[in-house]
């Protein structure tokens, strides 16, 4: 059965004496302490090897260092650590998190890759020290790398991609947000020797043209999830022949790419049937001509983010509602033409009574407390969003808070202005901050 992890923290750490210890050695097998010790975190493990010799032995096995996340202790970790753990751990380490570390530079991640050939999943997200020398090591001594994070590695440019793609072909998963100096040519050769890739985060990567999305498409026929967040210079060309090559996507983000239109939303239609998540603020060219196609044949999108399409009407929620029964987060934020009647048909359509769970419709200023009422049925509604909805009142959340105890309402309401100063007296505050 399962094993409670704080009930073997309290009864190996505290509760026993040296002579207790000694009489559990005596009693359990190493085999079925060693079992035990691996349902440890790092923490208490450290605590475990400072009980005795044995136990030190045991805890600091490198089977029980298969998954290691240094996250809370970013800010202490520095490369002799890394360098620590790699050779304890050896080839039995599988995963290792050292995001945020930023005192783990190079070095340290070459020691690790010469000692940990088995890796599997790396994350280096935030790890600003490293360069692409890092990349070069992996390559050379981790051919089992399944998924690896170098958001925000500012310095990683095309040769950390040329590297990866000569010696980690297993390569399913890569996050390069945010490094911009990353182009095309470093796209081709990573594409062209990972044919398994299934997720690719490259938001930030601003040099990225539709170049780059045409290697992705022709190469990369497993891929699931897709972010091109702020990748300006994209267009229709690109996208579409992501469309057409990746059948399996079921996560897009393009937000902040301004170029592109319906025709995105017609080959997404036409092409990618089991998409689930799409996000598209302030891609204010999209209209309901292309949400209607999408809707029609997209049926198992579960959340939208549609912040800043300001071109949208009711006509895109109706057609929602009647096809994506399965929606449970969905972004109106700026959707100004946006009206009550059209979160009526989303109060009333197939996705409300089970599904629906956030909906933030901020400064759509033709939404009023009617909206609330459609929405009171919504029985998994956990958030709204409603700041600068002019019309929405106290009163109408409250209702709605009959209805839905627990729903988180975000909305601002400004102060009511104080009355003018009586009988002459000297105003405390100018206009202005009285205003304000």
């Amino acid at each position: 059965g399962l094993i409670d992890v704080n009930l073997l923290t309290l009864l190996f750490t505290e509760m026993f004496t040296n002579s207790d210890e000694a009489v559990i050695n005596k009693k359990l097998p190493k085999e079925l302490l060693l079992r035990i010790f691996s349902f440890l975190d790092v923490v208490t493990l450290c605590r475990c090897a400072q009980v005795s010799r044995s136990w030190n032995v045991l805890a600091l096995d490198g089977s029980n260092w298969q998954r290691i996340d240094l996250f809370d202790f970013q800010r202490d970790i520095e490369g002799r650590v890394v360098e620590n753990i790699s050779k304890r751990c050896g080839g039995f380490l599988r995963k290792l998190s050292l995001r945020g570390c930023q005192g783990v530079g190079d070095s340290a991640l070459r020691t690790f890759s010469q000692n940990c050939r088995n890796i599997e999943l790396l994350s280096l997200n935030g790890c600003t020290k490293i360069t692409d020398s890092t990349c070069n090591s992996l390559s050379k001594f981790c051919p089992k790398l399944k998924h690896l994070d170098l958001a925000s590695c500012t310095s990683i440019t095309n040769l950390s991609l040329k590297a990866l793609s000569e010696g980690c072909p297993l390569l399913e998963q890569l996050n390069i947000s945010w490094c911009d100096q990353v182009t095309k040519d470093g796209i081709q050769a990573l594409v062209r020797s990972c044919p398994g890739l299934k997720g690719l985060f490259l938001k930030g990567c601003t040099q990225l043209e539709d170049e780059a999305l045409k290697h992705i498409g022709a190469h990369c026929p497993e891929l699931v999830t897709l972010n091109l967040q702020t990748c300006s210079q994209i267009t229709d060309d690109g996208l579409i022949t992501i469309c057409r090559g990746c059948h399996r996507l079921q996560s897009l983000c393009v937000s902040g790419c301004a170029n592109i239109t319906d025709a995105i939303l017609h080959a997404l239609g036409q092409n990618c049937p089991r998409l689930r998540i799409l996000e598209v603020a302030r891609c204010s060219q999209l209209t309901d001509v292309g949400f209607t196609t999408l809707a029609r044949n997209c049926h198992e999108l579960e959340k939208m983010d549609l912040e800043e399409c300001v071109q949208i009407t009711d006509g895109t929620l109706i057609q929602l509602s009647i096809h994506c029964p399965r929606l449970q987060v969905l972004s109106l934020s700026h959707c100004e033409l946006i009206t009550d009647d059209g979160i009526r048909h989303l109060g009333s359509g197939p996705c409300a009574h089970d599904r629906l769970e956030v909906i933030e419709l901020d400064n759509c200023p033709l939404i009023t407390d009617a909206s609330l009422e459609h929405l009171k049925n919504c029985h998994s509604l956990d958030r709204i969003e409603l700041y600068d909805c002019q019309q929405i009142t106290r009163a109408g959340i409250k209702r709605l808070r009959t209805h839905l105890p627990n729903i988180k309402v975000h909305a601002y309401f400004a102060p009511v202005t104080p009355p003018p100063s009586v009988g002459g007296s000297r105003q405390r505050f100018c206009r202005c901050c009285v205003l304000l």
